[in-house]
């Protein structure tokens, strides 16, 4: 019996390869027949691709600068007379989302004062101070409200109003990200879906042939799904392009405001191209093997 079997494992293999060999042959016959069209349908994607590869390129960009704005916004906390400000400062660093306590005493705020500004000689009316920073700008409305409850705080001042604005910022650019990934998924699956049922319509005898014969239904399916996969590979390789001097502007962009950007962040949005791309091209694909092929 292993004799048997160590015989036919090699017959199995060239079977095997000879049917990947003819599921590429019948993928790009696909392509081939459908002809100048294959210009209008790439072209088309890549348009797509870019402007979606942009957007989320810039929302990335922008989320960093939000991240950094927001990072940089502390809350400062006056505190009574009567508080230790030592204990104030161990007692706030126990707060939720809280990342650094800083203590500014009285008597530096008053020096600094002093020296800037031509002040009588009185005595120093200004409070302890703390300087919270949180661990994201979207937190920090949270952590004021908290810090406004203890009993050592006399008042809170933060910039309150920057920091609504950058939150409506990062929440418009997320939202704008996962509309336009809508629309390139929609678009992408409906013009493979009509290029394929082009395609299937002119090789209608030549499939109805094959189902006679007994070939499976996934064997004349699987050349029209990776006939609309390499559409979207093709159309990624043609939007990298423009997206690669996208790429150069905003590290200049990041430079210049001393920003940190991640070079990662640019091979991330290309993965995820190729990814959406073929992934899309073949559910467009299938969905017109579904309504044309009914297998």
């Amino acid at each position: 019996m292993a004799n048997y079997l160590e015989n036919i494992r090699p017959k199995i293999s060239i079977t095997q390869y000879r049917i990947a060999l003819r599921v590429l042959i019948e993928t790009f016959k696909g392509i081939k027949q459908a002809g100048i069209v294959n210009i209008f349908i790439i072209g088309t994607m890549a348009a797509i691709l870019m402007i979606f590869g942009a957007i989320f390129r810039t929302s990335m960009s922008l989320s960093s600068l939000v991240n950094e704005l927001g990072n940089v916004l502390e809350v400062s906390v006056y505190l009574k007379s009567s508080a230790d400000p030592n204990q104030a400062a161990e007692q706030a660093r126990q707060l939720s989302h809280v990342k650094r306590v800083k203590i500014i005493a009285k008597e530096n705020s008053w020096e600094n004062m002093r020296k800037d500004m031509q002040l009588p000689n009185i005595k120093n009316p200004l409070p302890d101070t703390l300087h919270v920073r949180v661990d994201s700008q979207k937190n920090i409305k949270s952590v004021a409200d908290n810090l406004s409850k203890q009993s050592y705080v006399e008042d809170i001042r933060y910039a309150k109003d920057i920091s609504e604005k950058i939150r409506v910022i990062s929440d418009i650019s997320h939202t704008a990200t996962v509309i336009v990934l809508g629309i390139v998924g929609f678009l992408t699956m409906f013009i493979i879906n009509n290029t394929i049922q082009l395609v299937i319509q002119s090789r209608k005898k030549e499939i109805e042939i094959m189902r006679l014969m007994g070939v499976s239904n996934w064997f004349i399916r699987l050349p029209y799904i990776l006939q609309g996969s390499l559409y979207g590979m093709m159309a990624t390789i043609i939007a990298i392009i423009p997206l690669s001097f996208l790429q150069g502007y905003i590290m200049q962009v990041h430079r210049f405001l001393g920003i940190p950007n991640s070079e990662n962040s640019y091979w991330a949005m290309i993965f995820l191209l190729f990814v959406l791309s073929m992934i899309f091209g073949a559910l467009g694909s299938l969905l017109s093997i579904k309504n044309k092929l009914k297998t």
